[in-house]
């Protein structure tokens, strides 16, 4: 094994106890600085590498759409029946709103940041390294037979109630979460400084590093917009004072960009969406349910870094290409496993698919999402509360009109 990898690997087992959002922002800032003095073979033992983790990950791929898609589609026809399914609509509308919201901002302001002619220029003159070996692994299946896998399956078992399936795609879920959390993420900040290594020998880190401050501060804007647009919605409906309402989210929002998870601010978010006057059985119905299946924050931070990318490498953008796009990508996020990461993984399928996204670009792709991964939190957690104030309106509204009838 080089040395140089030997000294990688010890270093990774000191920051293993390092979160994930720092260990990407080193592996990061290792690789455009080691690419300025490694030598060719030892870069290319890190192509290497990388050549066989993306076969791996394109194998992985299909797998992880038919484990997470298929549980939660049959899911999505079971439960609370028609709270449940007014719930997931909702998410999902807020999802694909989220997702054009975010495309058209970013095709309208990252040109102006973004020299594409530039951009085509320094890809076409950069130095490609071929790795020394590669080791082909097949997917079982394509991406697009994985989905619609998922979607007869996931509808098959909901619709014939079968116990039996159902658990073996619940256990197979497990199988794929757990498989993201121990043998995809540990090793995302090895393939990250592989990827940045390659770009900053090559010439090209720099040029992308540049741009990544002005995405982010851009997102971060999006994401304080959609919060204030969802909040009116909500209040409208919910003839609520909407300052007033997403004030009341505002530790919910802290609490998700400290913890940069969900699941571990639901007893904050489950408080304050109360503390909205949401009745105890919608609020701890909606707000649980919609840690798992409302990303819009997520689904506007992926949208964003595929336009910003495509544009830094040249690449033509069209509203029908992304439309497919952000309409697949809001079923991915309904299905996304709750490990950090998780969203950006489940999506990994989409990008491929319809944006034709390479191993490179997936990896800047996880790159960039990580590295705003608590602000994503932060915004999906406070229109939790949205949503709950929504659905309170309807649902209860419904009950008072069965109740007169």
């Amino acid at each position: 094994m080089p040395k140089n990898f030997e000294i990688y690997l010890h270093y990774q087992m000191k920051l293993s106890k390092i979160g994930l959002l720092p260990r990407i922002i080193i592996a990061i800032i290792l690789g455009v600085i080691c690419g300025n003095f490694f030598p060719e073979w030892a870069v290319r033992c890190f192509i290497t590498f990388n050549s066989v983790f993306s076969n791996f990950l394109s194998f992985l791929i299909p797998l992880i759409i038919v484990g997470l898609v298929t549980p939660a589609i049959a899911d999505i026809g079971k439960g609370a029946g028609k709270l449940l399914l007014l719930t997931a609509l909702i998410a999902y509308g807020d999802t694909v709103f989220s997702g054009f919201l975010s495309y058209f901002t970013s095709t309208g302001v990252f040109p102006s940041l973004i020299d594409r002619s530039q951009a085509a220029q320094a890809v076409a003159s950069a130095v490609e390294l071929e790795p020394y070996f590669t080791i082909e692994i097949p997917p079982l299946l394509n991406v697009m037979s994985a989905l619609i896998s998922a979607f007869v399956l996931g509808l098959g078992i909901s619709f014939f109630e079968s116990p039996n399936l159902k658990k073996a795609f619940d256990e197979f879920r497990d199988i794929i979460a757990k498989t993201i959390e121990v043998a995809l993420i540990p090793i995302l900040p090895l393939y990250i400084f592989s990827i940045f290594l390659n770009m900053s020998f090559t010439g090209q880190a720099w040029r992308i590093i540049n741009v990544f401050v002005a995405i982010i501060g851009l997102i971060f804007v999006m994401h304080v917009f959609l919060l204030v647009l969802q909040y009116c919605i909500a209040g409208a409906i919910a003839r609520r004072n909407p300052f007033k309402a997403l004030y009341n989210m505002l530790p919910a929002y802290f609490t998700a960009l400290g913890t940069s998870s969900s699941a571990a601010t639901i007893p904050v978010t489950l408080k304050q969406v109360k503390k909205n006057d949401v009745s105890d059985g919608i609020a701890g119905f909606v707000v649980p349910l919609c840690a798992t299946i409302h990303l819009s924050g997520s689904a506007m931070k992926i949208t964003a870094c595929a336009v910003a990318l495509m544009l830094m490498q040249g690449v033509e953008i069209s509203i029908g290409q992304f439309t497919g796009f952000i309409m697949m990508l809001g079923v991915m996020m309904v299905a996304a496993p709750g490990v950090p990461g998780g969203a950006i993984m489940a999506a990994l399928g989409v990008l491929q698919t319809i944006l034709g996204f390479n191993a490179e670009q997936q990896a800047i792709m996880i790159a960039l999402y990580i590295t705003m991964d608590s602000f994503g939190t932060a915004c999906n957690v406070t229109g939790d509360g949205a949503i709950a104030l929504v659905v309170d309106r309807i649902y209860n509204n419904k009950e008072r009109l069965a109740a007169h009838s």
